[in-house]
């Protein structure tokens, strides 16, 4: 790890007062206005994975400059410059601190592709500086930062985009038309499901920082850990200090379409999770296999994520939803009867999902977006009190399991899926007997308050402890 100077100190102290100690209305007076016809000046926070795909849609639109791209590894700010220069658009400037960005006027928008400890700090920040935000899934790494963005972009009127693309697509959307018009019929279930391989991150083992990588930055909300993975970035996804396990990863995509398509919103009345991180020895935190059951009431999501070896959810339809109907079923963007035969496949004329960003920029009019972070909030807060459940749970056999889900009153597939879960663990050549799942609290829910009901200790969840200088201001203080 990086030592560093009191100078230092005193400079990041100095610069996190600037972003979030002035009033907000001082930001939003110094705001630019946006021409339709104008070039908008952007800036890529985060430069691995996600950023890298972002610098290659950005490529694409000729109405948008990449002006900055920053990470606090150097090399990772370097690779995603080399690439859109490899892309034929202009070399930006490549810094450390997203401060450096904010403080930079002529910056418009900002694409958000951090860890997913630094989601809500550094779209609260832009938001605060003038800037129109596209903040990568889960849009928060705890329910009440991710409630805060949207209070900040509601207060400022600023544009906030979510990196859930789905909304984007057409005959996704035609789909979800169908549902609402009733033609699939009573839809009471519906299914996410994030089947990949995850396997061993290792150790524990001395994990040395990148040489061009500040720590401090990179750690920036979370605590200065001494890190044991094998590798230092990706792998912090299923760390609890940074990351939010695959459910928050990955399978918040399919949340996200559920939600959609059953047209529920908030937070539901009850949430119970069970799995367990099995199969291997590592030091990774989260499960590599959870099923998380939403209850909505009338409508029940149940989430089942798979990292180990399994067969496919469905032998012939290939999703990451299905919505079950008394008229069919719906999965990805297709129509089938209810014996799975296909019946249709719905269209539509899609639209790039940072395109659609950019022209609600310019329009300043977030239900332009397709996207619109209060719903990016809500399906990543699913992930999150998912998570609170299954972090305050016990280990239990599996006799135990199946009787705690009989006794909760919600959609009765839920056995069968559990059923099938413990039949996929035996086939990875686990015994749920011997090395056995947690089962996560069954936990009710104030959807309205996005607080739980007479429990304190889940409750403690919802927030984390920040360490400063980088803090989310708390809700009085927005």
């Amino acid at each position: 790890m990086q030592n560093f100077t009191r100078r230092r100190f005193f400079e990041d102290s100095l610069m996190a007062a600037a972003a979030v100690a002035l009033p907000a209305p001082i930001f939003a007076a110094e705001t630019k206005s946006v021409s339709s016809n104008s070039k908008l000046t952007a800036a890529i926070i985060g430069c691995g994975i996600r950023g890298k795909a972002h610098a290659r849609e950005l490529a694409k639109l000729a109405d948008c400059d990449v002006a900055y791209v920053c990470d606090p590894d150097l090399d990772r700010a370097d690779e995603v410059g080399a690439l859109l220069v490899e892309l034929k658009r202009p070399m930006p400037k490549k810094v450390q601190d997203l401060r450096a960005v904010y403080a930079d006027k002529s910056v418009d928008v900002v694409f958000i592709a951090t860890p997913n400890h630094w989601h809500a700090l550094a779209a609260i920040w832009a938001m605060q500086a003038g800037k129109d935000v596209y903040v990568e899934k889960p849009v928060s790494h705890n329910v009440a930062e991710g409630r805060r963005i949207v209070q900040v972009a509601r207060k400022l009127g600023r544009i906030c985009q979510t990196g859930t693309q789905n909304r984007s697509r057409a005959p996704l959307a035609e789909a979800v038309k169908y549902m609402r018009e009733g033609k699939l019929g009573e839809v009471k279930l519906a299914r996410s499901i994030m089947y990949g391989g995850r396997g061993s991150i290792g150790g524990p083992v001395e994990c040395p920082t990148p040489p061009r990588c500040d720590y401090n930055l990179w750690a920036g909300p979370a605590p200065m850990t001494k890190l044991t993975r094998s590798k230092f970035h990706y792998d912090w996804h299923w760390m609890w200090d940074t990351g939010n396990g695959d459910l928050g990863n990955s399978n918040v995509h399919a949340l996200d379409v559920c939600r959609w398509g059953l047209g529920v919103t908030g937070l539901g009345r009850g949430v119970l999770s069970y799995g367990g991180r099995l199969g291997y020895t590592d030091v990774g935190e989260t499960p590599n296999t959870q099923v998380g059951i939403f209850d909505f009431g009338d409508k029940t999501i149940v989430s089942e994520t798979r990292g180990l070896k399994t067969v496919p959810f469905h032998p012939t339809i290939k999703s990451m939803w299905f919505f079950y109907g008394t008229e069919g079923i719906i999965a990805e963007t297709s129509l089938y009867d209810p014996k799975g035969q296909l019946i249709r496949a719905f269209e539509g004329q899609s639209e790039n999902h940072f395109a659609n960003f950019l022209r609600a920029v310019r329009s300043r009019q977030h239900t332009d977006l397709a996207a619109d972070i209060l719903e990016g909030h809500q399906s990543s807060a699913l992930c999150h009190i998912a998570n609170i459940s299954y972090r305050l749970g016990q280990t239990a056999s599996p006799a135990d399991i199946a009787k705690h889900l009989g006794d909760i009153k919600v959609h009765e597939d839920v056995q069968e899926t559990f059923e099938r879960t413990r039949q996929s663990m035996n086939d990875a050549g686990v015994d749920l007997e011997k090395t056995r799942f947690t089962l996560g609290q069954h936990l009710r829910v104030d959807g309205d308050k996005e607080k739980f009901i007479d429990n304190a200790q889940a409750d403690a969840l919802l927030a984390r402890q920040y360490r400063a200088p980088f803090v989310v201001l708390g809700e009085n203080e927005v």
